[in-house]
């Protein structure tokens, strides 16, 4: 049997042809897609407690007792192995507190939840041991004594990967030296942001800055320090009242702490 669009009046013919569109749709309605939704998750202030635990236990020396907050971020995203549908995504598109990733590059290394969780915590424990690194490099290079007695430990938990780098770093360095001139680091304030480190005191970029910046500010942050190659990132749903600083160094990142705490320049994304 022949079929003939000559015989069909004009929103005859654009039904017909809509169909296999409609159908496709549909079909990629059900489909699971290869991505992960993104939301703000927790943050934990790096100088206090987590789930009842000191983050981080320095001994070895005298510490300080310290004022404010430095709080590390995190963001919480769909499971390895959960899938995600259009409409999901779509969802997440138009939600300044979602965000849509390609599900291999918050997800790495496969779909198994416990090669995730191990590869997570590794990068944790890498950074952590950076972390100390680069804080006892610098206290040493501006002249605190007895940097080689001192051990630290750190205690997050099973949050996981290596963006708690620059946090652990300079809450160190605050229970050691504060801003090296007897106040505190922070100033008092309550201060987030993100970023990896290196033991020689280099920042990087870490991904997801966008919802974190939204966690900082709904736990009382005022101040976002960012890895200073993510600062159009952080800027795309920034908070109002949340000023992000760039930074790229740990000595730059106490550098302009301490220049916030005397009400000096301070660069801006």
């Amino acid at each position: 049997m022949f079929f003939s669009f000559s015989r069909l009046t004009r929103p005859q013919a654009l039904a017909v042809c809509a169909l296999p569109v409609v159908a496709l749709l549909a079909v990629a309605g059900l489909a699971p897609l290869p991505f992960a939704v993104a939301q703000p998750g927790g943050t934990t202030d790096v100088l206090g407690k987590h789930e009842g635990k000191p983050v981080l236990t320095v001994s070895g020396v005298p510490t300080r007792e310290t004022r404010g907050e430095l709080r590390m971020t995190t963001i919480v995203a769909t499971g390895p192995q959960m899938d995600v549908y259009l409409g999901d995504v779509i969802d997440g598109w138009f939600r300044s507190d979602r965000a849509v990733m390609p599900k291999d590059s918050v997800y790495p290394v496969g779909d198994s939840v416990k090669e995730v969780e191990k590869h997570n915590l590794g990068d944790m424990k890498e950074s952590q041991d950076d972390a100390t690194a680069a804080a006892l490099n610098y206290l040493k290079a501006n002249g605190v004594d007895d940097t080689d007695k001192v051990e630290v430990k750190a205690d997050l938990g099973k949050i996981g990967g290596p963006s708690a780098g620059l946090f652990l770093s300079l809450g160190i360095i605050d229970k050691l030296d504060g801003d090296g001139s007897g106040g505190d680091l922070t100033g008092g304030r309550t201060i987030a942001g993100t970023g990896t480190i290196t033991a020689d005191g280099k920042i990087g970029p870490v991904g997801g800055v966008a919802m974190k910046t939204q966690g900082a500010r709904r736990d009382g942050a005022t101040v976002f320090l960012v890895p200073k190659d993510e600062c159009s990132d952080a800027q795309a749903e920034l908070p109002k009242g949340l000023r992000l600083v760039p930074v790229t160094t740990l000595k730059g990142t106490v550098d302009v702490l301490r220049a916030l705490e005397k009400g000096g320049r301070v660069p801006s994304c």
